[in-house]
Order: C-alpha cells, then sequence, then structure tokens
C-alpha cells in the first residue's frame, strides 16, 4: 500500500467506473471527471493527524506495481478511541487474498499505529464478499441493521463488524 498519485487516475477510473464495483457503496459508478475529483482527494489524504480524517491508500500488487483497490482508515475519535475501514477493490483480483491483507494492514494502522481501541467495517447487507472478509479477518458481526438507509432509491440493511484492541492482540499473538 502506498499513498495516492496523479498517476493512479487511469487505474482508479478503472475500478470506480464499473457498475459491479459501486453496485454496493453509495455513489453510482463514476465519471472520469468524479473519479479525477475523488483521487484529488485521496492525494489529500495520505496522513491522519487528527480525529475526523481518513487516510486513503492504494492498494498495489506487489509484483508488477499496478493499482488495483484503496483502503481508507478513518480516525473517528480519539476520545473513544475508536475507528472504521473501508475499502474498495477490482474484481479481477478477487478471490486472491489481497482485500484480505490491505484490510488487515488497515487494522494494524489503526491498531497498533494510532493505538484505537475498536474498529468498525459497515456494509450493505446484500456485500457477501465483504462480510466474509471482515469474518477471515477475525471481526465480529454486531449488528444487522434491516432497511435502515435508503440508497440509490432502494432500502438496504447494513450490517456491522468489528474488532477491539485486544481481540487483535489476542489474534496476532498466535
Amino acid at each position: 500500500m502506498r499513498p495516492f498519485v496523479a498517476d493512479d487516475l487511469d487505474p482508479l477510473f478503472d475500478i470506480h467506473s464499473r457498475v459491479d464495483v459501486a453496485r454496493y457503496l453509495y455513489w453510482e459508478p463514476r465519471t472520469y471527471d468524479e473519479v479525477g475529483e475523488a483521487l484529488k482527494k485521496k492525494m489529500s489524504q495520505s496522513q491522519l493527524t487528527k480525529p475526523g480524517e481518513p487516510l486513503s491508500l492504494a492498494v498495489v500488487r506487489k509484483d508488477t506495481g499496478a493499482l488495483i483497490g484503496d483502503l481508507v482508515l478513518f480516525w473517528v475519535s480519539e476520545e473513544h478511541r475508536q475507528g472504521e475501514i473501508g475499502y474498495i477493490f477490482h474484481p479481477d483480483h478477487a478471490g486472491q487474498g489481497f482485500a484480505t491483507e490491505a484490510a488487515r494492514e488497515g487494522l494494524r494502522l489503526g491498531f497498533e499505529g494510532l493505538g484505537l481501541h475498536r474498529i468498525v467495517a459497515r456494509l450493505d447487507g446484500r456485500n457477501e464478499r465483504s462480510a466474509r472478509l471482515c469474518e477471515r479477518l477475525g471481526m465480529r458481526r454486531e449488528a444487522h441493521f434491516i432497511q435502515n438507509e435508503l440508497v440509490k432509491g432502494e432500502w438496504t440493511d447494513e450490517i456491522v463488524y468489528a474488532m477491539l484492541e485486544h481481540e487483535w492482540r489476542a489474534q496476532n499473538a498466535r
């Protein structure tokens, strides 16, 4: 993982413009200009210096250097030591462990880098792949909100997974 750079525009567009990628997100497939604006924002989110900020990281393949996804770690609260992770990956790279590896690193950054107490992942209830990823990471399913959000004109469920710092430490002590 690395900070986003201007040269990421075309591969990021290849991810964010896809219907299958945007399906469970709040936005529709993005245009080239919309991805350009999103990339500018991501490039400005390369450090976490205070609560309320996100850290956006480009996920690249080690063997090719190709951008295959992005990971975000939100520092939600300093007082309560809370965070949230999110991720988006190109479907062509699914099933190869890249999302698991990147999300695990996001958890490590939150727990070991920021000293967070709790990190959550919120996802659309229909996104079974994302739910399985959270479970592979050792996150616990904490909540299932029924039709709590109107997304793209459709009532959708929201699933919340979470992990506590002591669970992270116990899992990584093995």
